[in-house]
């Protein structure tokens, strides 16, 4: 599985953050969002629908904490969005639908999100992508880096998933 140290936090500052998000990125993308969660046990699955983009499943295990934390996940393409989203509804039953519009600003190995989310307002993730056996407490000194950078403060960050908000 691979690894990512993340956060996420209410942007309280959103023209100024997504001003800086654009000034570290070396390059972004606005993205339409769509993921659909269905019950599972030992984790979280979603189905991830994206306009104009391909389409997948994410499989995901994540500390629930606030603050830079350890998450691994599994992303497996889907071909027929419809028909796998229909058949896991009917195998495993679906929890909650999260719709966002989405800014990812690729600043080196780190996907910086800047999401409206709705229904819920405005959020910043940072994902930061380890390598194989790295020590996460170098992801977790980059997390920190940008979150000084975007003006994240630790009253700002959250514990869960969008879905966990609705």
């Amino acid at each position: 599985m691979a690894v990512n140290i993340e956060i996420k936090a209410r942007a309280r500052a959103w023209p100024a953050q997504v001003k800086a998000g654009l000034a570290l990125a070396d390059s972004f993308e606005r993205l339409t969002q769509a993921d659909t969660f269905f019950n599972c046990s030992n984790g979280r699955l979603k189905l991830r629908e994206q306009r104009g983009k391909n389409d997948y499943l994410v499989f995901y295990r994540r500390d629930k904490q606030t603050g830079p934390k350890t998450s691994t996940y599994t992303l497996v393409p889907v071909k027929d969005a419809a028909k796998t989203r229909r058949s896991l509804a009917r195998l495993l039953g679906v929890t909650k639908k999260v719709f966002k519009r989405r800014l990812v600003c690729h600043a080196g190995r780190t996907r910086i999100h800047f999401d409206e989310v709705r229904g819920l307002g405005r959020f910043i993730e940072l994902e930061v992508a380890m390598k194989p056996g790295e020590a996460a407490a170098a992801g977790r000194r980059e997390a920190a880096r940008l979150m000084l950078a975007l003006g994240v403060k630790k009253a700002d960050l959250l514990a869960g998933a969008y879905a966990d908000m609705l």
